[in-house]
């Protein structure tokens, strides 16, 4: 705590960010794509708060991440709230509360911000922004391959080609079947499971693997993920996403997907750069998380607490970021503001500012600066911006009405009447 007196730091907290206007451009880019895909869809916007109960992700989510990476604390009403580390749970107490109401399928998506508390590195924050795409109440391969088909083409959107990417696949039906197989006891199936997903990410995997399991299981248990190559159902949903323009699609058996509550097919997405190549983000299916919770309205299907079938998938903003950067696909920085009126002298200013209004009632974003500087550092200063036009105004331009229009990109001047400038501008901006 700073002392009275004593100078606050200018960083931010460990672990999250500050958006200055060209990192928010980046980040609106992001969220700009995600949302015109998914409205492509057909999927609708929810939204929740970034507060919830701890219960809701103890036994749901995993131990690891409620132990050891939430925000959770008492609020004045010694109530034990959390940050939300991850948005499915909300998602499937929300559909829990009105499912009644809900028509299914349904498809919803969300963009939210997520906190965990983790080790600042690469591809990891402690606070960090989210597309969360999910579709409920339909349980057939047709869903799977949809929310699949949905995040292949919010990548296409953002410029990726299908060589930068691979969607690898699998099931946790799959790594079921070997358990049962292997005879692995069920009181540690969740916690092998999230293992597992540390498979060839983490060093220690080789030490913990057979510390869990005991050597010889865990020989039986690799070999028989090795040997597994495939199924019906993921040729099946090869098959549909073919059918759908989705070619890079990869049947790997390491992929399983840290969280607990998935059911059945799970994938992540990989960026295929060599100085790049981790998971991006990914999801799977999870049909009984909602029978975890109790609903007012009853369920869809009569009675409170009844399974209802549910897939998705969220992608972090951080690692989309790096893919964009990895593969010079940022785009490229432009301001909202398309014309700054330079003011040559004081007397020019209220003449500078009913202009500027005119012009927004015509949808032109307009700065207007006030700053009394000389008119070429003004000028200057909006060529640093990257305003793309600017106006000098004086007594010339208050008495003759016309006004010459700069564009600081090409050097080009063009002189109208005030009523003319809106059509010159979106002309010249396309």
């Amino acid at each position: 705590m700073a002392k009275r007196g004593e100078k606050l730091s200018s960083e931010p907290y460990k672990g999250v960010r500050d958006f200055y206007p060209e990192d928010q451009f980046v980040l609106r880019y992001l969220f700009e794509h995600m949302e015109r895909v998914c409205e492509l869809f057909g999927y609708e916007e929810y939204s929740a708060s970034v507060l919830e109960p701890s219960e809701l992700y103890r036994g749901k989510t995993s131990e690891e991440i409620v132990n050891d990476q939430t925000y959770t604390f008492k609020d004045r009403g010694d109530r034990e709230v959390t940050l939300r580390p991850e948005m499915t749970p909300t998602f499937a107490r929300m559909v829990a509360s009105k499912a009644r109401e809900i028509s299914l399928p349904a498809r919803w998506y969300s963009i939210a911000n997520m906190f965990r508390y983790e080790r600042p590195q690469r591809g990891r924050l402690r606070e960090h922004w989210q597309l969360n795409a999910d579709i409920v109440g339909a349980s057939g391969v047709e869903a799977d391959a949809e929310i699949i088909t949905l995040a292949h083409s919010v990548m296409r959107s953002l410029g990726a080609d299908e060589r930068n990417f691979e969607i690898r696949v699998s099931d946790r039906r799959i790594i079921d079947s070997i358990y049962d197989s292997v005879e692995i006891d069920a009181e540690i199936r969740a916690q092998l499971t999230r293992l597992l997903d540390t498979r060839g990410k983490s060093p220690d995997f080789n030490k913990k693997l057979p510390a869990l399991v005991g050597n010889k299981k865990a020989e039986q248990l690799l070999e028989l993920l090795e040997r597994t190559t495939s199924t019906a159902y993921l040729e099946e949903l090869r098959t549909q996403l073919e059918s759908m323009g989705v070619h890079n699609m990869v049947v790997d058996t390491k992929i399983t997907r840290g969280f607990d509550y998935y059911t059945g097919m799970v994938f992540e997405v990989y960026d295929t750069d060599e100085n790049n190549r981790r998971s991006i983000f990914g999801g799977g299916r999870y049909d009984n998380l909602l029978s975890l919770f109790s609903s007012g309205g009853g369920s869809a299907s009569g009675g409170g607490g009844s399974s209802i079938p549910a897939v998705g998938f969220g992608m972090g903003d951080v690692t989309a970021r790096d893919f964009l950067e990895a593969h010079n696909l940022l785009p490229v920085y432009a301001p909202a503001t398309e014309l700054m009126l330079c003011v040559v002298d004081t007397a020019a200013l209220p003449h500078a500012m009913r202009l500027a209004q005119e012009l927004r009632r015509e949808d032109v974003n307009v700065a207007v600066n006030f700053s009394g500087k000389r008119i070429g550092d003004q000028i200057r200063q909006a060529d640093k911006m990257k305003v793309p036009f600017v106006i000098a105004i004086g007594a010339q331009e208050r008495e003759s009405g016309r006004y010459t229009i700069k564009n600081l990109a090409t050097g080009n001047e063009l002189t109208l009447p005030s009523d003319r400038i809106a059509e010159h501008l979106f002309s010249s901006l396309g």
